[in-house]
């Protein structure tokens, strides 16, 4: 079974750099005007809550039924949502957290290791439903922070947290073999795909 992990488009918080969270930003019109059509056609398409997720997808996969699933949300950031780093460089809270190499819970928010946890549990579901009826394909569109806990988790070969941020309307193509995740739990990475206009000139993978 293939997997198709992807993040949103990009919103003006993201242009911005603010922390986004589970403030419910939509897309920026550049980034709506940046999108694609996928050159896949899935049937159903698993996504976030969150406005942002769903404008894409719908653009992405406009023939696709949107499936809604609430743990895919983003990380909740608490009080340091809507702000950027430069705007609380002199922020007691925040450098704390930078400090503890930003694993201790926000204020007022969640801690890393709860939001991993949160999201692993719900993406391992999603594959073992997938798997159960038969389904050759699984696409979920979500969250830089749900593909970061989640590629960390799962993927091969390994990286770190981080190093799976994938750009927005893009992130990564899996190869699930159910007799390797019943024992392993683990996927291989195949690809990284993105699906705006300027990776299609580019010759890039995606649209």
């Amino acid at each position: 079974m293939k997997i198709y992990l992807l993040r949103h488009g990009t919103t003006d918080y993201n242009t911005q750099k603010r922390y986004q969270g589970q403030r419910d930003i939509p897309l920026s019109t550049r980034g709506r005007e940046a999108l694609c059509q996928a050159d896949l056609s899935p049937d159903v398409v698993y996504v976030s809550p969150m406005t942002r997720a769903r404008q894409t997808a719908r653009i992405l996969f406009p023939q696709a039924e949107q499936i809604v699933v609430p743990g895919l949300r983003e990380m909740d950031f608490g009080t340091f949502e809507g702000r950027n780093y430069i705007e609380m460089e002199n922020d007691p809270d925040y450098r704390a957290w930078v400090a503890s190499n930003c694993e201790s819970a926000c204020p007022d928010g969640e801690r890393k290791e709860d939001f991993c946890r949160r999201s692993c549990a719900v993406f391992a579901k999603l594959v073992d439903d997938a798997f159960a009826a038969g389904r050759e394909q699984l696409v979920i569109l979500a969250h830089g922070g749900t593909q970061m806990s989640v590629m960390e988790r799962f993927a091969l070969p390994r990286k770190e947290y981080h190093a799976w941020l994938g750009p927005n309307a893009g992130g990564y193509i899996l190869e699930a073999d159910p007799a390797v995740w019943a024992r392993e739990h683990t996927l291989q990475c195949l690809a990284q795909v993105q699906y705006t206009k300027d990776a299609r000139r580019a010759g890039e993978a995606g649209c």
